[in-house]
């Protein structure tokens, strides 16, 4: 297997996975063998997931540490800082109007009963915040004790540290040169166990994939087959199409290069469906198979992982029109371009807050006084669109990081 790519070992990982998934599906689901299959691959699965979170915050925390001082020592902190926002905006914008656009013209809902959920929707108790309540908790989560927020995974309170830690860090100068050292080292250590977990890379990926194909439910999907098949057209066409673009017109890198580079992220990303545990592999990708620098990637794709939310805001804004046409209301201009900010708002993400998607969820619902018991209904298909949303955002963060490079290379070249 040593002789065999990573790459290639990960995607026959990703087949074997399906495949197996497959078979649990046509067995009797309490027979022994898929009781026994799915247990050991639940085991395999979290150990993998678990390795990878327990690298996530010190490579967070190293990684915008040394990546902010070294490129403030550069005086490239400011054009990075405005590129990377300026993308990040503008992508999570194009897959709002995406997404809006396709269910105002596609209708999703419109034909099923709202009676067929009542059940689950009554069963259902949403944590329902207030849109100033929602940003009020947000705000108090990124300023925390940065020993408690290393220690909670908190990651967007770890990057606001971790920034103002390497901006003092250029302030000090050659004082705090020693610490800087260390946090290199540190960093390149941390690194290291990443290339390392990676070798489990392709077991545990198929053992995620065999639990995800194993354990949907068939009937459901068919009842609301017009989402899914929405939710996943246009996340789709946005990660395949609209990134790529971008991408190509801003640095004449290829589909296909960025592709082959960024597979192992990618592939890890549907897996997991987790843009934070994916972000070492990231990282990896980013800098070892795509070249970004150092600096320009550890400062980009983390700060992408917490803010750069593409697939969650297109399928927060479906989820708004689909239920609302479930419910038969019918959303104004007005109304929809409040799902439209508050979507955006939203899918940055509520760190600290128990249920973030879900509550993220409720702030869409509630700022159109849609019934937030509603997400009962999404629940059962939305980790299926959960896998391909993910991959779409840390699609995102890395196409952000070579896209932020370019600028950077290009006003270098301009002087």
């Amino acid at each position: 297997m040593n002789k065999i790519s990573l790459n290639h070992q990960i995607l026959f990982g990703v087949v074997v996975g399906i495949l197996l998934g497959f078979w649990f599906t046509a067995l009797e689901q309490q027979s022994a063998i898929v009781q026994t299959g799915l247990y050991i691959a639940k085991l395999v699965g979290t150990l993998f997931t678990d390795l990878l979170r327990m690298v996530l915050i010190p490579l967070v925390f190293t990684s915008i540490v040394v990546g902010v001082a070294n490129l403030r020592s550069h005086r490239q902190m400011n054009r990075v800082w405005q590129v990377a926002l300026i993308f990040f905006t503008s992508t999570m914008m194009l897959a709002l109007i995406l997404g809006l656009t396709s269910a105002n013209l596609l209708q999703p809902g419109g034909e099923l009963q709202i009676a067929m959920f009542q059940d689950a929707m009554q069963s259902f108790q949403a944590t329902q915040m207030s849109l100033p309540d929602f940003f009020a908790q947000f705000l108090r989560s990124l300023f925390q004790n940065p020993i408690a927020a290393l220690a909670q995974s908190n990651v967007l309170a770890v990057v606001l540290f971790a920034l103002l830690l390497g901006i003092a860090l250029v302030v000090g100068g050659e004082r705090y040169r020693n610490i800087l050292t260390l946090m290199q080292e540190f960093l390149e250590l941390i690194l290291m166990l990443v290339g390392w977990i990676m070798r489990l890379a392709p077991l545990g990926i198929m053992a995620l994939v065999l639990q995800l194909v194993a354990t949907q439910d068939a009937g459901l999907l068919s009842t609301m087959i017009k989402f899914v098949a929405i939710v996943l057209g246009t996340t789709l066409l946005h990660g395949l199409v609209v990134l790529p673009m971008i991408l190509y017109l801003t640095t004449g890198m290829t589909p296909l290069k960025f592709w082959l580079g960024a597979r192992e992220a990618l592939i890890t990303a549907f897996a997991t469906s987790s843009s934070a545990a994916t972000l070492p592999v990231t990282l990896r990708c980013a800098e070892q198979h795509l070249h970004v620098k150092r600096d320009v990637a550890g400062f980009v794709i983390p700060l992408g992982a917490t803010m750069n939310m593409d697939g969650t805001a297109l399928y927060e804004a479906v989820a708004a029109l689909f239920i609302a046409n479930l419910v038969g209301i019918e959303l104004s201009l007005t109304q929809q371009l409040i799902v439209f900010v508050t979507a955006m708002l939203a899918a940055i993400g509520a760190p600290g807050i128990p249920s973030a998607g879900m509550v993220t969820m409720v702030v869409v619902l509630q700022s159109v006084g849609l019934p937030v018991e509603a997400i009962a209904i999404l629940l059962p298909v939305d980790r299926i669109l959960d896998t391909l949303r993910t991959a779409v955002n840390v699609e995102g963060d890395m196409v952000g990081s070579l896209v932020v490079q370019h600028w950077i290379n290009k006003d270098k070249l301009g002087k």
